[in-house]
Protein backbone atom coordinates (compact mmCIF):
# COMPACT_ATOMS: atom_id res chain seq x y z
CA UNK A 1 0.00 0.00 0.00
CA UNK A 2 2.66 2.41 0.89
CA UNK A 3 4.28 1.71 -2.71
CA UNK A 4 1.33 3.20 -4.78
CA UNK A 5 2.31 5.38 -7.39
CA UNK A 6 1.97 9.23 -7.16
CA UNK A 7 2.63 11.79 -9.63
CA UNK A 8 4.70 14.46 -9.15
CA UNK A 9 4.48 18.44 -10.06
CA UNK A 10 7.32 20.89 -10.61
CA UNK A 11 6.22 24.05 -9.15
CA UNK A 12 4.65 25.50 -12.38
CA UNK A 13 2.41 22.41 -12.71
CA UNK A 14 4.85 20.78 -15.23
CA UNK A 15 4.88 16.52 -14.38
CA UNK A 16 7.95 15.67 -13.59
CA UNK A 17 8.17 12.06 -12.13
CA UNK A 18 6.13 9.57 -10.41
CA UNK A 19 7.52 8.10 -6.43
CA UNK A 20 5.65 5.96 -3.83
CA UNK A 21 3.73 6.97 -1.23
CA UNK A 22 6.30 7.21 1.40
CA UNK A 23 8.37 9.51 -0.47
CA UNK A 24 5.85 11.87 -1.40
CA UNK A 25 5.29 12.06 2.71
CA UNK A 26 8.66 12.78 3.45
CA UNK A 27 8.25 15.80 0.55
CA UNK A 28 4.97 17.14 2.31
CA UNK A 29 6.50 16.66 5.85
CA UNK A 30 9.63 18.88 4.97
CA UNK A 31 7.14 21.05 3.22
CA UNK A 32 8.98 20.67 -0.05
CA UNK A 33 5.39 19.99 -1.91
CA UNK A 34 1.82 20.44 -1.46
CA UNK A 35 -0.78 17.94 -1.61
CA UNK A 36 -3.57 18.68 -4.74
CA UNK A 37 -5.18 15.52 -5.03
CA UNK A 38 -5.71 12.48 -2.49
CA UNK A 39 -6.04 8.46 -3.37
CA UNK A 40 -8.17 6.30 -2.53
CA UNK A 41 -6.39 4.65 -0.41
CA UNK A 42 -6.39 5.97 3.56
CA UNK A 43 -3.04 5.16 5.78
CA UNK A 44 -3.60 4.64 9.01
CA UNK A 45 -0.95 5.08 12.47
CA UNK A 46 -1.77 4.43 15.78
CA UNK A 47 -3.86 7.90 16.32
CA UNK A 48 -4.41 9.19 12.78
CA UNK A 49 -6.26 8.01 9.70
CA UNK A 50 -4.51 10.09 6.51
CA UNK A 51 -5.76 9.88 3.03
CA UNK A 52 -2.93 8.95 1.12
CA UNK A 53 -1.85 11.70 -1.83
CA UNK A 54 -2.42 11.10 -5.58
CA UNK A 55 -0.89 13.93 -6.75
CA UNK A 56 1.24 16.32 -5.44
CA UNK A 57 3.72 19.91 -6.58
CA UNK A 58 6.97 21.17 -5.37
CA UNK A 59 7.27 23.89 -3.72
CA UNK A 60 10.10 24.98 -5.72
CA UNK A 61 11.23 24.51 -9.32
CA UNK A 62 13.17 22.10 -10.58
CA UNK A 63 15.29 22.14 -13.90
CA UNK A 64 15.71 19.02 -15.39
CA UNK A 65 16.52 18.43 -19.32
CA UNK A 66 14.09 17.03 -21.81
CA UNK A 67 13.10 13.74 -21.34
CA UNK A 68 14.48 11.52 -24.20
CA UNK A 69 13.08 8.11 -25.95
CA UNK A 70 15.52 5.33 -24.97
CA UNK A 71 16.86 3.66 -28.18
CA UNK A 72 14.82 0.37 -28.98
CA UNK A 73 14.13 -1.74 -31.74
CA UNK A 74 10.88 -1.54 -30.95
CA UNK A 75 10.83 2.40 -30.74
CA UNK A 76 12.27 2.69 -33.91
CA UNK A 77 9.28 0.60 -35.68
CA UNK A 78 7.07 2.68 -33.65
CA UNK A 79 8.37 5.89 -35.16
CA UNK A 80 8.94 4.70 -38.23
CA UNK A 81 4.73 3.66 -38.08
CA UNK A 82 5.42 0.07 -38.90
CA UNK A 83 6.77 1.00 -42.41
CA UNK A 84 9.75 0.42 -44.63
CA UNK A 85 11.18 4.05 -44.91
CA UNK A 86 12.59 3.31 -48.63
CA UNK A 87 9.20 1.37 -50.36
CA UNK A 88 6.53 2.24 -47.54
CA UNK A 89 5.45 -1.27 -47.41
CA UNK A 90 3.56 -1.56 -43.91
CA UNK A 91 4.82 -4.97 -42.29
CA UNK A 92 5.26 -6.28 -38.95
CA UNK A 93 8.21 -8.34 -40.10
CA UNK A 94 10.32 -5.41 -40.30
CA UNK A 95 14.64 -4.57 -39.65
CA UNK A 96 16.89 -2.27 -38.76
CA UNK A 97 18.34 -0.64 -41.49
CA UNK A 98 21.80 1.59 -40.80
CA UNK A 99 21.49 4.48 -43.36
CA UNK A 100 25.52 5.32 -43.16
CA UNK A 101 26.76 1.33 -42.80
CA UNK A 102 28.58 0.70 -39.43
CA UNK A 103 31.24 -0.06 -41.01
CA UNK A 104 31.63 3.45 -43.22
CA UNK A 105 31.20 4.95 -39.48
CA UNK A 106 27.58 4.98 -39.16
CA UNK A 107 26.31 5.39 -35.46
CA UNK A 108 23.66 3.26 -33.95
CA UNK A 109 21.94 6.74 -33.09
CA UNK A 110 18.14 7.92 -33.72
CA UNK A 111 19.36 9.77 -36.87
CA UNK A 112 21.22 6.80 -38.35
CA UNK A 113 18.68 3.78 -37.89
CA UNK A 114 15.18 3.42 -40.03
CA UNK A 115 12.62 0.42 -40.56
CA UNK A 116 13.02 -1.20 -43.57
CA UNK A 117 11.24 -4.30 -44.81
CA UNK A 118 13.83 -7.51 -45.56
CA UNK A 119 13.67 -6.78 -49.33
CA UNK A 120 14.93 -3.33 -49.22
CA UNK A 121 17.36 -4.38 -46.04
CA UNK A 122 18.46 -6.58 -48.35
CA UNK A 123 18.87 -4.47 -51.81
CA UNK A 124 20.74 -1.60 -50.18
CA UNK A 125 23.07 -3.62 -47.95
CA UNK A 126 26.47 -1.94 -46.91
CA UNK A 127 25.89 0.39 -49.39
CA UNK A 128 25.00 4.54 -49.03
CA UNK A 129 21.75 5.55 -50.03
CA UNK A 130 23.10 7.12 -53.26
CA UNK A 131 25.37 3.50 -53.93
CA UNK A 132 22.35 1.37 -53.87
CA UNK A 133 20.51 4.34 -55.53
CA UNK A 134 17.53 4.69 -52.95
CA UNK A 135 16.51 7.05 -51.53
CA UNK A 136 14.08 7.87 -47.64
CA UNK A 137 10.50 8.25 -47.39
CA UNK A 138 11.48 10.33 -44.24
CA UNK A 139 14.86 11.89 -42.56
CA UNK A 140 15.07 9.76 -39.31
CA UNK A 141 14.95 11.91 -35.78
CA UNK A 142 14.47 11.53 -32.15
CA UNK A 143 11.19 11.41 -31.31
CA UNK A 144 10.06 13.14 -28.63
CA UNK A 145 8.86 11.84 -25.57
CA UNK A 146 5.14 13.00 -24.48
CA UNK A 147 3.33 12.52 -21.41
CA UNK A 148 1.90 9.17 -23.32
CA UNK A 149 5.48 7.56 -23.14
CA UNK A 150 7.06 9.06 -20.05
CA UNK A 151 3.41 7.56 -17.96
CA UNK A 152 1.16 5.63 -20.20
CA UNK A 153 1.87 2.88 -18.04
CA UNK A 154 0.29 4.32 -14.44
CA UNK A 155 -2.31 5.62 -16.85
CA UNK A 156 -4.17 2.06 -17.62
CA UNK A 157 -4.64 2.06 -13.70
CA UNK A 158 -8.24 3.33 -13.14
CA UNK A 159 -7.13 4.31 -9.51
CA UNK A 160 -4.76 7.41 -11.35
CA UNK A 161 -7.82 8.97 -12.73
CA UNK A 162 -7.06 11.97 -11.63
CA UNK A 163 -3.32 12.37 -13.14
CA UNK A 164 -5.44 12.83 -16.53
CA UNK A 165 -6.47 16.50 -15.34
CA UNK A 166 -2.77 17.41 -14.56
CA UNK A 167 -1.30 15.55 -17.47
CA UNK A 168 -3.88 17.33 -20.20
CA UNK A 169 -5.37 14.27 -21.02
CA UNK A 170 -8.19 15.12 -19.46
CA UNK A 171 -11.26 14.11 -22.08
CA UNK A 172 -14.01 16.32 -20.33
CA UNK A 173 -12.95 19.26 -22.65
CA UNK A 174 -13.10 16.90 -25.36
CA UNK A 175 -16.91 16.34 -24.47
CA UNK A 176 -17.91 19.79 -24.05
CA UNK A 177 -16.99 20.37 -28.11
Amino acid sequence: MINAPVLVLNQNYEPLNVCDIRRAFNLLGADKAELIARNHQVIHTPTLAIPAPSVIRLIYLVRRPRPRVKLSRREVFARDGHACQYCGAISRDLTIDHVMPKHRGGRHEWENLVAACRACNHRKGSKTLSEARMHLLREPRAPRADVRYLFGTYLSDDRNEPWRTFLFLDDSRAKRS
